[in-house]
């Protein structure tokens, strides 16, 4: 199933257009200045947290009894990670994979979600030596300017 997409306006506009949808997938309500809204009918909804849920906390079971099993499952379900250097994706994997189980306990997967996102970037400036280079220095001092505070004193 895919979502669909409607601009936020057509929520208020035209809701025919906008309900009907939500039989066959959830809808993203696009907003010009703001994170994008999503609806979704609640039996789909629930179904989906269930799910989510249900596999988080049977990867944190397996995690706990047995912490390189799960590692080698994140290095596999995320083929990004080898652009990683090695002791960052040790991290990485130990990092998310805690990220997870947390959020199997609590029911709280944004920090799980923006971890990932965050570690894929990494890995994707890592991929890119040039980029890499540029970013871990050594950096030129000239390149720099000082910064002050709205009045402060120079």
């Amino acid at each position: 199933m895919t979502a669909r997409s409607f601009p936020f306006s057509d929520l208020i506009r035209k809701q025919t257009s906008v309900f009907p949808a939500l039989d066959d997938a959830d809808v993203i309500l696009e907003r010009r200045d703001a994170e994008n809204l999503v609806l979704s009918r609640s039996e789909r909804f629930e179904a989906k947290e269930a799910a989510t849920r249900l596999l988080a906390r049977t990867l944190a079971i397996i995690a706990r009894s047995n912490r390189s099993l799960a590692e080698e499952v994140f290095a596999e379900e995320l083929p990004w990670l080898k652009w990683l250097p090695e002791t960052g994706r040790t991290e990485a994997v130990s990092e998310l994979l805690d990220q997870l189980i947390a959020g199997a306990d609590t029911g709280l997967f944004i920090p799980f979600a923006r971890d990932l996102a965050a570690w894929r970037s990494t890995a994707e400036i890592y991929a890119q030596p040039e980029l890499a280079r540029r970013l871990t220095g050594p950096f030129d001092p000239a390149d720099f300017t000082e910064v002050t505070r709205p009045g402060t004193a120079e």
